[in-house]
């Protein structure tokens, strides 16, 4: 683990964006920066001649599709767990991964995304309005075509693991569930896209959950993205069971939180989602600051989520350094004039 107050000592030292105008066809997102190259581009930055993206991860922290603060390290961890997953995951199913030139970049293969998430889910849980115990606290007992039982109570794990994909409306607004039956009426993917879907997401997911039982964690939920390459295969895109797509509680103190009624133990995003629930409704509400003391746990939380994932030792970039000028020098070779 890291020190808190290591941690602390970088809160005004965190990557909250990572535009570089050298770099061509930027696009923000909440919480990574991108940049698609050609293929041309690409082969001159001795990299395989095919359209690729540079995927930064900044140290932007979002929830309730709201950016709220800045979290030390929190990119470099997002971009490294999700290495692993990716390097552990490729005989499932092919991943977009180029090479990785700095901490927090990735440069991946460009691909045509499917214009869905693949969520897979193993407990009745959430406090998203898109969350399984959301609806099932609302008296709804089917979900995404999924028949639930009753008498369920909430972080109880389900009778099996279950796909409850969801999508954007076509107006651009806030992530839907639906049933893959929408998905494949409204000709957002194939009968047989699904199907190889479904299968690619619930392997990718056994085997997450199997990795992360033997480091005492629970897989309990997370979110896939995909899309097709140049020759039509299905890839996965993205991240990878990261604490921001997914969700993991400590193994060991799991029952004994149920049974006196406490939130599990975890060790992602919902630590945070949590605590503004506790202050508001933020879909309705002004989210109040967070602050520092919190965010600081909330980076060791994602450190030591990490550390238990991998088994390896975080590995601090060079204190005081700007992240963001790091990253440009990392960055260099794929810069126009050169």
């Amino acid at each position: 683990m890291i020190d808190p107050k290591i941690i602390a000592s970088q809160i005004d030292n965190c990557l909250v964006e990572a535009h570089f105008p050298e770099l061509p066809n930027y696009y923000k997102g909440k919480v990574r920066e991108n940049y698609d190259l050609p293929a041309e581009a690409s082969a001159k930055a001795g990299l395989p001649p095919i359209a690729t993206r540079i995927l930064i991860s900044t140290d932007r922290q979002s929830a309730f599709d709201v950016v709220l603060a800045a979290v030390p390290f929190k990119g470099q961890v997002l971009t490294q767990v999700a290495r692993f997953w990716f390097e552990n995951t490729k005989d499932i199913c092919a991943n977009h991964v180029v090479e990785y030139p700095d901490p927090n970049v990735v440069v991946g293969r460009k691909l045509k995304m499917l214009p869905l998430e693949m969520v897979v889910r193993d407990y009745l849980t959430g406090s998203t309005d898109t969350s399984v115990y959301t609806a099932y606290s609302k008296g709804e007992r089917e979900f995404c075509g999924n028949k639930l039982p009753e008498g369920l109570v909430k972080n109880q794990k389900l009778p099996e693991t279950i796909l409850t994909p969801s999508t954007k409306p076509s107006d651009g607004s806030h992530d839907i569930s639906v049933a893959p039956e929408y998905l494949i009426e409204n000709n957002l993917v194939s009968k047989s896209q699904w199907e190889e879907l479904a299968d690619i997401s619930l392997r990718l997911f056994a085997r997450g959950k199997e990795i992360a039982a033997k480091n005492g964690l629970i897989l309990v939920d997370t979110k896939y993205e995909f899309g097709l390459d140049e020759n039509g295969i299905i890839t996965l895109a993205d991240e990878i069971h990261t604490p921001d797509s997914s969700r993991y509680w400590v193994a060991k103190s799991y029952e004994e939180r149920m049974s006196g009624g406490a939130e599990p133990e975890s060790l992602d995003k919902e630590f945070l989602r949590l605590w503004i629930r506790e202050r508001c409704n933020p879909y309705e509400d002004k989210i109040p600051e967070i602050p520092r003391d919190v965010l600081v746990e909330f980076s060791g939380k994602y450190i030591n989520l990490f550390e238990t994932v991998t088994g390896k030792a975080f590995e601090l970039p060079e204190l005081g350094v700007s992240p963001k000028e790091r990253i440009k020098q990392n960055l260099a070779k794929y810069f126009p004039q050169n």
